[in-house]
């Protein structure tokens, strides 16, 4: 696999979930993990459902589509419980999706509070994720793609911690648009 792979991480903004206004979400276009080519960002619903489409038409819409080899995802959900569905993503825009997850979920706990939130509907797209699988410090999930590619991917993009470049610095990006600086670690 090449080194410079063309990666797009994705995360979303700090946001305050009392807010009604839309979240932020982040794309950070890499080469592998070395060289940031650019950035993308589409707005999403705190809570709701449209995540997966606005992802879609933000990925379909890039400059950089054709040469795009996987998307890598800070986790399933952005702006709190908007849910992607990964296996949707996946085959609207026809890259691999990879879920990096930095600890071990409590997936039936997330099923409780999903539907103790009458969320129910969104139980689904969890279920239909895949296992989730480790990879060093960190878990994965990967649709579109074999286990082995998807590590090597991880491996190739982890350039200066567990986390994905692309994932690092999109959650920098985010934070410096919402804070005017990055804060903590990303």
């Amino acid at each position: 696999m090449k080194r410079e792979i063309r990666l797009l991480g994705i995360d979303d903004a700090p946001f305050d979930k009392f807010d009604k206004r839309p979240a932020t979400v982040i794309g950070a276009m890499f080469r592998g993990g070395s060289f940031m080519d650019g950035c993308l960002s589409t707005k999403v619903e705190i809570d709701g459902t449209d995540s997966t489409a606005r992802l879609i038409q933000m990925v379909n819409a890039c400059k950089w589509k054709s040469q795009l080899k996987a998307l890598l995802l800070d986790g399933i959900a952005v702006a709190g419980f908007n849910i992607i569905d990964i296996s949707r993503l996946s085959k609207r825009t026809g890259t691999p999706v990879i879920v990096v997850i930095r600890r071990m979920p409590d997936v039936e706990n997330i099923k409780t509070v999903l539907i103790k939130l009458g969320m129910k509907s969104k139980v689904r797209l969890l279920d239909r994720a895949g296992p989730v699988m480790k990879h060093g410090n960190i878990f994965f999930q990967c649709i579109g793609i074999e286990r082995e590619k998807a590590a090597e991917i991880l491996r190739i993009s982890s350039t200066r911690s567990d986390i994905p470049e692309p994932i690092r610095v999109a959650h920098l990006i985010g934070q410096g648009l919402m804070f005017g600086e990055s804060k903590g670690r990303a």
